[in-house]
């Protein structure tokens, strides 16, 4: 966990185990999965090998992600406030559409980011 509180971005298992070099593999997988279940730590799906793991929003701030299609990086980033709302609301008049209830929104945006566009 302070691996991932240290962090300015979502790291993969790779960066988590670079970050502490007494870290095993198969140790931070199995702690990432347990602190997936408590709702402690989010996993974020990427185009890339491996997944990207991040302290949960109730830890942190609401933000959403930039995912590389190329190279599978995830940035974060926020919107202002009135924007926000806005997509809430949006996103809430779909679910009522559809009887669903929300508990909240993930918004991940998929493209390619500046180092691989080059």
């Amino acid at each position: 966990m302070e691996i991932l509180d240290e962090a300015r971005q979502p790291l993969s298992i790779p960066e988590v185990v670079g970050a502490r070099g007494a870290l095993a593999q198969s140790s931070v997988y199995r702690n990432l999965a347990v602190l997936e279940r408590a709702g402690v730590v989010r996993r974020i799906v990427t185009t890339g090998e491996f997944a990207c793991y991040e302290l949960a929003e109730d830890l942190t701030e609401h933000h959403h992600h930039l995912i590389c299609s190329a190279c599978g990086s995830v940035a974060d980033f926020t919107v202002a406030s009135d924007l926000e709302q806005r997509l809430a609301a949006a996103f809430s008049q779909a679910a009522a559409e559809h009887r669903f209830s929300v508990d909240g929104h993930r918004l991940d945006l998929v493209g390619t980011c500046a180092a691989c566009t080059v």
